[in-house]
């Protein structure tokens, strides 16, 4: 016997490794010291300017949202979608990207799907000038269906000490919503339940209220809001900042908030998605399942000063951003909900 016998094919493997290595490369920068291949990747950060620079680092998966890319057969966006979901963890703390690496686990390899994953991945990391230096393709047959995947990432990023977020965040400063392109990377489970086996939809229907294919609806990718963000970070207009991911509103903007503050959220502050209200109905779900579950058309909320509103809305407006005033800090603790 042989190692392809038992289902692992080194040859495929290397083949895939090529791929991987030309697109990697395109992300590259000066501080990249070391090619795809090597056992570690070496970067070298240029810090000058930095007086206390601070590494953050973050990891995070795509979850079942895979599993639509799957039946869709369309696998260049779901690489995207995890890279914007990093850099966006980190954005949250004040920093900005570093560098990057990727996971990814297969059933069987596939060369040819393996370049279009990582094709996902080259083209994020090169918009958000993020290199990709490195990673691990495991096959694991057994574990995986031959067909399936799953993806991981890693990213690292820098910020100076005392420019790091959450900072001085006070009762009174205002909420400011930022628009999600879909369900981004969470909730994919329940949405796949209600879309698939209780509607009977397939990634190919065409459903008239969205516009699109349910599939290509579903696989939007992933917003990063790096670009509209980074020049009110180095004016230092932001407060605290709360990626809407797994958990909802109610799971993530309290994290940001001292103890003793909570938020209060004004229903009916933005227009949600056509998608968002099809799973509702067609679950039966509660609002409140929803808004914990979803991000319901915000993926980023933003805390500032009243007194910087104008300036921060404005800057957002100039970068072709949308932002919506959708509640503000309060005493308590948690979310609440006002009509």
């Amino acid at each position: 016997m042989d190692y392809r016998e038992a289902g692992v094919d080194i040859t495929a493997a290397d083949a895939a490794k090529a791929r991987i290595k030309a697109l990697a490369k395109t992300t590259f920068n000066a501080s990249v010291l070391t090619e795809i291949g090597s056992f570690g990747g070496m970067f070298r950060p240029e810090l000058g300017s930095y007086r206390e620079p601070v590494l953050v680092a973050s990891t995070d998966g795509v979850g079942t949202k895979i599993k639509v890319a799957i039946e869709a057969g369309v696998h260049d966006t779901v690489g995207y979608d995890l890279v914007a979901h990093c850099v966006n963890d980190i954005l949250v703390q004040g920093a900005l990207p570093l560098f990057f690496l990727d996971y990814i686990a297969l059933g069987r390899m596939d060369p040819v799907r393996v370049e279009q994953l990582v094709a996902g991945f080259a083209r994020a990391c090169a918009e958000f000038a993020c290199p990709l230096i490195g990673g691990e393709t495991a096959e694991m047959p057994g574990t995986y269906a031959p067909d399936d995947y799953d993806l991981a990432g890693f990213i690292v990023g820098v910020v100076e000490k005392d420019s790091s977020l959450p900072r001085g965040v006070r009762e009174g400063d205002v909420l400011l919503g930022l628009p999600s392109a879909g369900l981004h990377t969470n909730g994919y489970s329940l949405a796949r339940k209600v879309l698939f086996e209780t509607l009977g939809h397939s990634t190919s229907s065409e459903l008239p209220e969205l516009g699109t294919t349910l599939g290509a609806a579903l696989l939007a990718p992933h917003r990063s809001y790096l670009g509209a963000l980074e020049p009110l970070l180095a004016r230092d207009k932001i407060r605290a900042l709360a990626h809407i991911t797994g958990g909802g509103f109610a799971g993530n903007i309290p994290r940001v908030l001292p103890e003793g503050l909570g938020a209060r959220l004004l229903r009916g502050s933005w227009d949600v998605p056509h998608l968002f209200r099809l799973i509702q109905k067609g679950g039966s779900i509660s609002d409140d399942e929803m808004a914990r579950t979803f991000n319901m058309g915000i993926g980023m909320v933003v805390v500032v000063s009243p007194s910087d509103l104008h300036d921060v809305e404005h800057s957002l407006e100039r970068r072709s951003e949308t932002s919506y005033v959708i509640g503000s800090v309060v005493r308590g603790a948690g979310v609440s909900w006002e009509e």
